[in-house]
């Protein structure tokens, strides 16, 4: 039956479906864009990491960064409280997690030998040996991790398990540490960048890489806050 011979209604309501389904072709294909687009900027600094990094060499840089350096007589903790613990609650997890609520960490602190620290870096964040803890102040507590991490990592993880947005934490905001069921609370009071830690006197060290393939290390210092 030729078109001419179609009820004119019919064909208006034709032709309006027809051009509602060109446009729900157009919008599912922008869509499909958006969300390959989101898709790239998420993983890509996890691709780029991979592609032009070696992640052992970065981890021993890591790892260098704080056991290789001169520690003076003169960088003693700025707030030892040796004799001051807070209180202990058993509805605390028994295991030792980090919090950072401004930037979104939400992570179990990984406690690994120097052997083994490449492990404990692709789960997260990860206490250096041999320094301090929250209980134990006669050196400070340094927490490492990496920044973009592993390809395999969500963005989701990465955000709560790495220091993806560490250089957005800002001074007088807070970290918190559960530690044998007792919640160690610290305010951030400097940053530096550079290659070394410049400031020992601090109870709590973060750090981790300024961009991809880059020596540069950003450095957050805190102090433990007696509440």
């Amino acid at each position: 039956m030729s078109v001419n011979f179609i009820n004119p209604e019919f064909r208006k309501k034709l032709i309006k479906l027809q051009k509602k389904q060109k446009l729900i072709l157009v919008l599912t294909k922008l869509f499909a864009l958006i969300g390959l687009i989101f898709l790239l900027f998420s993983f890509l600094p996890s691709v780029w990491f991979k592609l032009t990094t070696k992640v052992d060499d970065f981890s021993v840089s890591l790892l260098e960064t704080a056991l290789h350096e001169d520690k003076s007589a003169n960088n003693k903790p700025l707030a030892n409280i040796p004799d001051w613990q807070p209180s202990f609650k058993p509805q605390y997890s028994r295991e030792t997690s980090l919090k950072i609520p401004s930037i979104g960490v939400d992570t179990i602190i990984q406690e690994a030998v120097v052997e083994n620290y490449e492990s404990a870096l692709k789960k997260g964040v990860w206490r250096i040996p041999d320094f301090g803890t929250p209980a134990g102040r006669s050196k400070p507590m340094i927490l490492a991790a990496h920044r973009f991490g592993y390809l395999e990592w969500s963005n989701q993880y990465r955000r709560k398990n790495s220091f993806f947005n560490l250089p957005k934490l800002k001074d007088k905001e807070e970290v918190e540490i559960i530690y044998k069921q007792r919640k160690y609370v610290y305010e951030v009071y400097g940053e530096s960048k550079g290659e070394k830690i410049t400031d020992y006197s601090a109870n709590l060290i973060l750090y981790t890489c300024e961009a991809l393939n880059s020596k540069i290390r950003i450095f957050k210092y805190a102090r433990l806050l007696q509440i």
